[in-house]
């Protein structure tokens, strides 16, 4: 089992930052990729960004240039920086784990760029 919990969602300015983080705990050992998921009110949950094992990362084209995923594996965490915000970036976001071809998910933080 992987438990995931998200942190670092607020509300933020059309063009501020944010860093959002993500802490795995329980076999993360058998995480072979994670990744960040969004989803906005009435839509779909969309891939924004994931990071394999290798370091290997790949992005939503929504978001290239803007976000960056990265990983502190002495803190068994993964990060999301975005900059450059957009209303359109407004959703929850969700850390997801990939280990023993099971998904887990995080609950979830919520990101709200507005003026």
């Amino acid at each position: 089992q992987v438990q995931l919990v998200e942190s670092g969602g607020d509300l933020v300015q059309p063009g501020g930052s944010l860093r959002l983080s993500c802490a795995a705990s329980g076999t993360i050992f058998t995480i072979n990729k994670m990744g960040w998921y969004r989803q906005a009110p009435g839509k779909a949950r969309a891939l924004v960004a994931a990071i394999t094992s290798g370091d290997t990362t790949n992005y939503a084209d929504s978001v290239k240039g803007r976000f960056t995923i990265s990983r502190d594996n002495a803190k068994n965490t993964v990060y999301l920086q975005m900059t450059g915000l957009k209303p359109e970036d407004t959703a929850a976001y969700y850390c997801t784990a990939d280990s023993r071809d099971r998904r887990y998910w995080g609950q979830g933080t919520q990101v709200t760029v507005s003026s």
